[in-house]
Order: C-alpha cells, then sequence, then structure tokens
C-alpha cells in the first residue's frame, strides 16, 4: 500500500521537495493509520481457514523458535497491540475472539505435529 502510494500519488507531483512539503510527518502518520485500519478490517473479512494460515506464517517468520512465539501470543495475547486505535469495540472484540481461537487452532496443530514428530 504504501509503495502504491509512493508510486502513484507522490508520483504526480514533479519534484523531490514538493513531495516533502505536502507530505508533512502528521500526513504520512494518518496516512500509514489509514492503511493499518484497512489491512486489520481485510483480516477480518478473510475466511478464518487463510486467517490460520497467515498467522502461522507470521509467527514462523519471528525471532525464537515457533512454539514459543505461539505460547508467548497466546499466554500474554501479544496481538492486542495490533488493533487499530479508532477500531469500534465489536471489531475489537471479533478480532479478540478470532485470534484466541486461531492460536488455539495452532497450537492444537504445533502439539499433533511435535508428539508425531
Amino acid at each position: 500500500m504504501v509503495r502504491d502510494f509512493a508510486s502513484t500519488t507522490l508520483a504526480s507531483i514533479p519534484n523531490m521537495f514538493g513531495r516533502l512539503a505536502l507530505y508533512s510527518p502528521q500526513a504520512v502518520q494518518e496516512s500509514l493509520e489509514c492503511c493499518h485500519y484497512e489491512i486489520f478490517l481485510k483480516i477480518l473479512e478473510t475466511p478464518l481457514s487463510i486467517q490460520a494460515e497467515n498467522l502461522g506464517e507470521c509467527l514462523q517468520g519471528m525471532a525464537g523458535s515457533y512454539h514459543s512465539t505461539l505460547s508467548h501470543w497466546r499466554e500474554m495475547e501479544a496481538y492486542r497491540v495490533l488493533v487499530p486505535g479508532n477500531t469500534p469495540d465489536y471489531l475489537r472484540e471479533l478480532f479478540f475472539s478470532n485470534l484466541r481461537a486461531l492460536l488455539e487452532i495452532l497450537q492444537a496443530e504445533n502439539s499433533t505435529v511435535r508428539s508425531n514428530g
């Protein structure tokens, strides 16, 4: 999204100083917050099976072992920081409920793989 923004919107401004002047730090922050909210909504619109795959890939890409990262996210509810600040309560709760369920599913799959491996 940010690359699209830079290649389309910013490209229409003919020079670098014009781009810099037009997009103040506040405007850039607001644009990023808008992108963050759009991604958040897209996740909620995605089927849970796809969300599970996506979350699993995300957790596997983080530092540390997959098992410890998964446990940390379940126990500490680390996903709570991902919700945009302006999110209505009902969407916030839906996201948290989905994440708790997805983490349970991933934990069960991980336990099955570990016990069979």
